[in-house]
């Protein structure tokens, strides 16, 4: 029982208990998204989108997380003005905004003298780090995420199962697409301050994937991946405050190890199906 109520007993630990659980949540229901769209490679690109907004924040001495929402923002609505522009697919057009986003980040954080310890919580996030304001913030954007997902839930998946039939019957798929990827991008913003830059697409992806192994459907597969990001969260923070290893990558690596449970455990040659 005292390896549950010791580390209670810091606020900091709290809040990250409480941080971690909020955004792993969001990650399993938005993942599933990702995850039956073949989008994983989007969190990769939006966690290098988002970072000069991060650094332009820290230079600016305001809140790091306002700063890459507003990246992360300016980058959903640039993936989707190219591509509809230019008549390029969605990847070309991911590929290029992320790359230059992120090389706008790097000249940004070349004019910081000292940066080796902020650019490091940056990297690899710090949920024992986040305060009360940022657990506010999670909470309300993550609100946010989940109406807007539960007001267009049909909308979006009859997109990512059939565009062909959603422009038949005249949905605005473009806009539909852009809404995800907003989504997704905030979603993002709000993981990289507990996993950072480098593990994100994990904690968006592993969740949702260890739930597509398990269930067919869609509803259930989200309640999964939600309940799933959670537990992962928890234990990884509990294992990192008595192991004294990373939180971030602890909780990254418990995830991997119920994804990895999950693939051993089920029916071998019974694939879920959507």
């Amino acid at each position: 029982m005292n390896f549950l109520l010791e580390p209670l007993q810091y606020p900091f630990f709290v809040r990250g208990l409480v941080g971690v659980s909020l955004v792993a949540g969001l990650c399993g229901v938005i993942g599933v998204y990702v995850v039956l769209r073949g989008l994983s490679y989007i969190g990769d690109a939006m966690a290098h989108a988002v970072f000069p907004g991060i650094v332009g924040a820290f230079l600016l001495k305001t809140n790091t997380l306002f700063g890459g929402l507003l990246a992360a923002i300016l980058t959903s609505f640039g993936i989707g003005f190219v591509t509809q522009r230019s008549g390029l697919k969605q990847d070309s057009a991911i590929g290029i905004i992320f790359v230059g986003m992120f090389a706008l980040g790097v000249v940004l954080l070349s004019s910081v003298k000292t940066y080796a310890v902020d650019l490091s919580r940056i990297l690899t996030g710090d949920p024992l780090g986040i305060s009360s304001a940022d657990i506010w913030l999670t909470l309300g954007l993550g609100v946010v995420v989940g109406l807007v997902l539960l007001a267009f839930n049909k909308e979006l998946l009859l997109v990512a199962f059939d565009p062909t039939e959603a422009r038949v019957i005249g949905l605005p798929v473009n806009r539909l697409n852009n809404l995800l990827l907003v989504l997704i991008a905030l979603t993002v913003v709000l993981a990289i301050q507990m996993v950072g830059t480098i593990l994100v697409v994990s904690l968006l992806v592993t969740s949702a994937s260890s739930a597509r192994l398990l269930t067919a459907r869609v509803s259930t597969m989200m309640m999964l991946g939600a309940a799933i990001g959670v537990v992962s969260g928890v234990l990884g923070l509990y294992a990192s405050y008595h192991l004294s290893i990373p939180p971030g990558a602890t909780v990254v690596l418990t995830n991997t190890f119920f994804f990895l449970l999950v693939l051993l455990l089920r029916r071998r040659g019974d694939p879920a199906r959507v």
